[in-house]
C-alpha cells in the first residue's frame, strides 16, 4: 500500500448493527423573547433564561445540540447572544448571531434562536419556547390571510 492511501478496518467486535443503535433525528426548536433593556447584562440574563426553558421543558440535554442560530432585532446590539450560551456550557456547540430583517412594525427587543439537536423520539414530542411577550410572535403564524 503506497503512503498516499489509507487502509480503513475495524476489529470485529467494534462493529455495530442498525438493531444495537438507537435511530436518532435531527431536529430544530425555536424559541424568542423579549428583552427589557439593550444591555449586555440583560441580553445574556434574557438568552440564558430562554435556552435553559428549552432544554428543561424538551428533556434535552447540551451533548445533543449541533448548532444554535440567534437573531436579535436591530435594537439590540449591546452584546453576542451567543456568549451566553458558552456561559452556560455550550462550549463544543456552533453558534452564529445575526440581525433580524427590519421590517416596519416588527416586534422590538426580541431575540429569536433556532437550536438544532439529535434525538431519537419524533418531531410533534418537542415544544417551541416563547417567553416574556414573543409568544406574541405566533400570532402571525395562526392569522388567516
Amino acid at each position: 500500500m503506497s503512503h498516499n492511501s489509507l487502509a480503513l478496518t475495524s476489529a470485529p467486535e467494534a462493529q455495530t448493527t442498525a438493531d444495537t443503535i438507537p435511530q436518532t433525528y435531527a431536529h430544530a426548536l425555536r424559541g424568542a423573547t423579549i428583552i427589557p433593556a439593550n444591555t449586555s447584562e440583560a441580553i445574556y440574563a434574557g438568552t440564558r433564561e430562554l435556552l435553559a426553558l428549552m432544554l428543561e421543558q424538551n428533556d434535552i440535554v447540551v451533548e445533543q445540540i449541533a448548532s444554535a442560530f440567534f437573531t436579535v432585532t436591530l435594537d439590540l446590539n449591546a452584546a453576542f447572544p451567543a456568549k451566553a450560551a458558552r456561559q452556560i456550557g455550550w462550549k463544543h456547540v456552533a453558534l452564529l448571531c445575526a440581525t433580524e430583517i427590519p421590517v416596519p412594525g416588527a416586534m422590538p427587543m426580541c431575540l429569536r434562536v433556532l437550536v438544532h439537536f439529535n434525538a431519537t423520539r419524533p418531531r410533534a414530542s418537542y415544544r417551541n419556547i416563547y417567553i416574556h411577550g414573543a409568544e406574541h410572535l405566533l400570532d402571525d403564524d395562526l392569522a388567516t390571510p
